[in-house]
Protein backbone atom coordinates (compact mmCIF):
# COMPACT_ATOMS: atom_id res chain seq x y z
CA UNK A 1 0.00 0.00 0.00
CA UNK A 2 2.75 2.45 1.08
CA UNK A 3 4.82 1.52 -2.44
CA UNK A 4 1.42 2.43 -4.63
CA UNK A 5 1.13 5.24 -2.58
CA UNK A 6 4.67 6.57 -2.82
CA UNK A 7 4.75 5.76 -6.15
CA UNK A 8 1.82 7.01 -7.58
CA UNK A 9 3.28 10.60 -6.00
CA UNK A 10 6.47 10.29 -7.85
CA UNK A 11 4.70 9.56 -11.20
CA UNK A 12 2.07 12.49 -10.73
CA UNK A 13 4.86 15.46 -10.08
CA UNK A 14 6.97 13.99 -12.94
CA UNK A 15 3.65 13.86 -15.51
CA UNK A 16 2.85 17.27 -13.83
CA UNK A 17 5.94 19.06 -15.08
CA UNK A 18 6.55 17.67 -18.59
CA UNK A 19 2.90 18.22 -19.67
CA UNK A 20 3.59 22.13 -18.78
CA UNK A 21 5.95 21.86 -20.69
CA UNK A 22 4.18 21.22 -23.54
CA UNK A 23 0.97 23.49 -22.66
CA UNK A 24 2.89 26.44 -21.71
CA UNK A 25 4.83 25.91 -24.63
CA UNK A 26 2.03 26.57 -27.09
CA UNK A 27 0.95 30.24 -25.18
CA UNK A 28 4.66 31.36 -24.84
CA UNK A 29 4.71 32.86 -28.28
CA UNK A 30 2.05 35.49 -27.75
CA UNK A 31 3.53 35.93 -24.28
CA UNK A 32 5.81 39.11 -22.80
CA UNK A 33 9.24 39.01 -23.03
CA UNK A 34 9.71 39.13 -19.31
CA UNK A 35 7.75 37.60 -16.16
CA UNK A 36 8.18 37.66 -12.67
CA UNK A 37 9.41 34.35 -10.45
CA UNK A 38 7.98 33.93 -7.04
CA UNK A 39 10.80 33.89 -4.30
CA UNK A 40 9.91 32.72 -0.84
CA UNK A 41 9.55 29.43 2.12
CA UNK A 42 8.35 26.53 0.51
CA UNK A 43 7.41 24.62 4.00
CA UNK A 44 5.36 21.04 4.58
CA UNK A 45 5.65 17.66 5.60
CA UNK A 46 7.18 14.18 4.12
CA UNK A 47 3.60 12.31 3.21
CA UNK A 48 5.61 9.24 3.30
CA UNK A 49 6.20 9.31 7.17
CA UNK A 50 2.92 10.04 7.79
CA UNK A 51 1.44 6.58 5.48
CA UNK A 52 3.96 4.76 6.79
CA UNK A 53 3.35 5.37 10.04
CA UNK A 54 -0.60 4.32 10.15
CA UNK A 55 0.07 1.20 8.28
CA UNK A 56 3.18 0.29 10.02
CA UNK A 57 2.96 -0.96 13.79
CA UNK A 58 6.84 -0.50 13.87
CA UNK A 59 7.27 3.12 12.94
CA UNK A 60 6.20 6.29 14.09
CA UNK A 61 7.49 9.57 12.26
CA UNK A 62 7.13 12.82 11.09
CA UNK A 63 9.25 14.97 9.23
CA UNK A 64 9.21 19.03 7.96
CA UNK A 65 10.34 19.85 5.14
CA UNK A 66 11.26 23.57 3.92
CA UNK A 67 12.89 25.83 1.49
CA UNK A 68 13.94 29.09 0.34
CA UNK A 69 14.75 30.62 -3.08
CA UNK A 70 17.89 32.67 -2.71
CA UNK A 71 18.94 32.93 -6.61
CA UNK A 72 16.96 31.90 -9.65
CA UNK A 73 17.93 28.51 -9.33
CA UNK A 74 19.70 27.68 -5.50
CA UNK A 75 17.71 27.10 -2.39
CA UNK A 76 18.69 26.96 1.22
CA UNK A 77 16.88 23.56 2.18
CA UNK A 78 16.32 22.25 5.40
CA UNK A 79 14.60 19.10 6.87
CA UNK A 80 13.50 18.44 10.70
CA UNK A 81 12.20 15.15 11.89
CA UNK A 82 11.26 12.62 14.40
CA UNK A 83 11.32 8.69 14.59
CA UNK A 84 10.88 5.79 16.62
CA UNK A 85 11.44 2.67 15.20
CA UNK A 86 10.97 -1.17 16.39
CA UNK A 87 13.74 -3.92 14.48
CA UNK A 88 13.52 -7.71 15.56
CA UNK A 89 16.07 -9.79 13.98
CA UNK A 90 17.31 -13.05 14.97
CA UNK A 91 19.47 -12.58 17.33
CA UNK A 92 18.69 -9.22 18.51
CA UNK A 93 15.05 -6.96 19.31
CA UNK A 94 15.46 -3.23 19.38
CA UNK A 95 14.00 0.38 19.41
CA UNK A 96 15.64 3.07 17.82
CA UNK A 97 13.99 6.54 19.13
CA UNK A 98 15.31 9.99 18.67
CA UNK A 99 15.13 13.45 16.59
CA UNK A 100 17.26 14.74 13.55
CA UNK A 101 17.72 18.14 10.82
CA UNK A 102 19.28 18.10 7.75
CA UNK A 103 20.25 21.26 6.33
CA UNK A 104 21.93 22.60 3.10
CA UNK A 105 21.06 23.62 -0.36
CA UNK A 106 19.20 22.44 -4.00
CA UNK A 107 20.47 23.68 -7.48
CA UNK A 108 17.68 23.39 -9.98
CA UNK A 109 18.67 21.81 -13.35
CA UNK A 110 15.38 22.24 -15.07
CA UNK A 111 14.98 25.30 -17.45
CA UNK A 112 11.28 26.17 -16.91
CA UNK A 113 9.15 27.23 -19.66
CA UNK A 114 7.80 30.72 -19.31
CA UNK A 115 5.55 31.11 -15.79
CA UNK A 116 6.51 27.77 -14.83
CA UNK A 117 7.60 27.18 -11.01
CA UNK A 118 8.99 23.69 -11.00
CA UNK A 119 12.27 22.04 -10.08
CA UNK A 120 14.31 18.85 -10.29
CA UNK A 121 16.87 19.24 -8.64
CA UNK A 122 20.46 18.06 -6.90
CA UNK A 123 21.30 18.88 -3.24
CA UNK A 124 23.79 18.28 -0.40
CA UNK A 125 22.81 17.94 3.31
CA UNK A 126 24.87 17.44 7.06
CA UNK A 127 22.57 15.76 9.05
CA UNK A 128 23.11 15.16 12.84
CA UNK A 129 20.77 13.44 14.80
CA UNK A 130 20.68 12.49 18.33
CA UNK A 131 19.09 9.04 19.78
CA UNK A 132 18.15 6.46 22.28
CA UNK A 133 18.11 2.49 22.16
CA UNK A 134 16.25 0.38 23.60
CA UNK A 135 17.55 -3.38 23.67
CA UNK A 136 14.98 -5.67 24.70
CA UNK A 137 16.61 -8.82 23.95
CA UNK A 138 19.26 -10.46 22.90
CA UNK A 139 20.35 -14.42 21.99
CA UNK A 140 23.83 -15.34 21.77
CA UNK A 141 25.01 -17.27 18.50
CA UNK A 142 25.45 -21.00 19.05
CA UNK A 143 27.72 -22.60 16.13
CA UNK A 144 26.98 -25.64 17.09
CA UNK A 145 23.41 -26.58 16.55
CA UNK A 146 23.84 -30.43 15.10
CA UNK A 147 20.36 -31.44 17.37
CA UNK A 148 18.42 -28.41 16.36
CA UNK A 149 19.41 -26.66 19.44
CA UNK A 150 18.46 -22.55 19.25
CA UNK A 151 20.53 -19.45 20.23
CA UNK A 152 21.01 -18.95 24.19
CA UNK A 153 18.45 -15.97 25.46
CA UNK A 154 21.45 -13.47 26.86
CA UNK A 155 20.61 -12.51 30.40
CA UNK A 156 23.13 -9.67 30.78
CA UNK A 157 21.35 -6.80 32.51
CA UNK A 158 24.32 -4.58 31.59
CA UNK A 159 23.47 -5.07 27.96
CA UNK A 160 20.05 -5.22 28.06
CA UNK A 161 17.78 -2.05 28.56
CA UNK A 162 18.44 1.54 27.39
CA UNK A 163 21.11 3.56 25.69
CA UNK A 164 21.04 6.87 26.12
CA UNK A 165 23.13 9.84 24.83
CA UNK A 166 23.99 8.34 21.29
CA UNK A 167 24.55 10.99 18.40
CA UNK A 168 25.70 10.30 14.44
CA UNK A 169 26.79 13.04 11.72
CA UNK A 170 26.53 12.41 8.18
CA UNK A 171 26.29 13.97 4.74
CA UNK A 172 23.39 13.16 1.94
CA UNK A 173 23.51 13.92 -2.06
CA UNK A 174 20.04 14.19 -2.57
CA UNK A 175 18.04 14.04 -6.38
CA UNK A 176 14.49 14.75 -6.81
CA UNK A 177 11.36 16.94 -7.64
CA UNK A 178 8.83 19.54 -7.00
CA UNK A 179 5.86 20.16 -9.20
CA UNK A 180 3.36 22.56 -8.53
CA UNK A 181 -0.10 20.96 -8.29
CA UNK A 182 -2.21 23.91 -8.01
CA UNK A 183 -1.16 27.17 -7.17
CA UNK A 184 2.04 27.66 -4.61
CA UNK A 185 0.85 23.68 -3.50
CA UNK A 186 3.57 21.62 -4.83
CA UNK A 187 4.06 18.01 -4.47
CA UNK A 188 7.49 16.28 -4.96
CA UNK A 189 9.85 13.09 -4.34
CA UNK A 190 13.71 12.61 -3.35
CA UNK A 191 15.88 9.67 -3.81
CA UNK A 192 19.28 10.14 -1.10
CA UNK A 193 22.27 8.80 -0.72
CA UNK A 194 23.64 8.49 2.60
CA UNK A 195 27.61 8.71 4.11
CA UNK A 196 27.76 8.22 8.10
CA UNK A 197 30.56 10.86 8.69
CA UNK A 198 31.13 9.97 12.84
CA UNK A 199 28.52 8.22 15.61
CA UNK A 200 28.65 7.64 18.97
CA UNK A 201 27.45 4.35 20.33
CA UNK A 202 26.72 2.24 23.72
CA UNK A 203 30.33 0.53 24.71
CA UNK A 204 28.46 -2.81 24.07
CA UNK A 205 25.87 -2.45 21.18
CA UNK A 206 26.36 -0.73 18.22
CA UNK A 207 24.47 1.76 16.50
CA UNK A 208 21.96 -0.12 13.79
CA UNK A 209 19.32 2.37 12.86
CA UNK A 210 20.23 6.22 12.98
CA UNK A 211 16.76 8.25 12.95
CA UNK A 212 17.24 10.38 9.83
CA UNK A 213 20.18 8.13 8.51
CA UNK A 214 17.90 4.91 8.44
CA UNK A 215 18.90 1.49 8.63
CA UNK A 216 23.10 1.49 8.88
CA UNK A 217 24.86 -1.45 7.65
CA UNK A 218 27.68 -3.59 8.71
CA UNK A 219 30.77 -2.94 7.39
CA UNK A 220 29.52 -0.02 5.09
CA UNK A 221 29.26 3.57 6.35
CA UNK A 222 26.41 4.32 3.06
CA UNK A 223 23.14 4.21 3.51
CA UNK A 224 20.43 5.50 1.49
CA UNK A 225 16.66 7.12 2.06
CA UNK A 226 13.85 9.07 0.21
CA UNK A 227 10.80 10.99 0.89
CA UNK A 228 7.86 12.17 -0.88
CA UNK A 229 6.37 15.88 -0.18
CA UNK A 230 3.54 17.47 -0.12
CA UNK A 231 4.36 21.75 0.16
CA UNK A 232 3.77 25.21 0.32
CA UNK A 233 5.33 27.96 -1.08
CA UNK A 234 4.77 31.19 0.69
CA UNK A 235 5.62 34.21 -1.52
CA UNK A 236 7.51 37.09 -0.10
CA UNK A 237 8.72 39.02 -3.19
CA UNK A 238 9.18 38.23 -6.87
CA UNK A 239 11.74 38.77 -9.59
CA UNK A 240 11.84 39.98 -13.06
CA UNK A 241 13.34 37.60 -15.50
CA UNK A 242 13.51 37.41 -18.95
CA UNK A 243 11.71 34.87 -21.23
CA UNK A 244 14.45 32.97 -23.67
CA UNK A 245 13.37 33.13 -27.16
CA UNK A 246 12.54 29.10 -29.03
CA UNK A 247 14.05 28.94 -31.88
CA UNK A 248 11.52 26.44 -32.92
CA UNK A 249 8.95 28.83 -32.37
CA UNK A 250 10.80 31.50 -34.44
CA UNK A 251 10.68 29.13 -37.25
CA UNK A 252 7.02 28.55 -37.25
Amino acid sequence: MLKYITSTIFTLAFTIVFAQTDSIRTKAKDTAVVYKQKYGLRIGADASKIVRSLFNDNYKGFEIVGDFRISRNLYLAAEIGTEEKFIEEDLYSFTSTGNYIKAGVDINTYENWYGMENIIFIGLRVGTSSFKQDLHEYRIYNSNQFWGEGNELGTNEDILGEKSGLSAIWSEVVLGIKAELLNNLYIGGSIRLHYLISDKAANNFPNLYIPGFNKVTDGSKFGVGYNYTITYLIPIFKKTKKKKKDKNMDEE
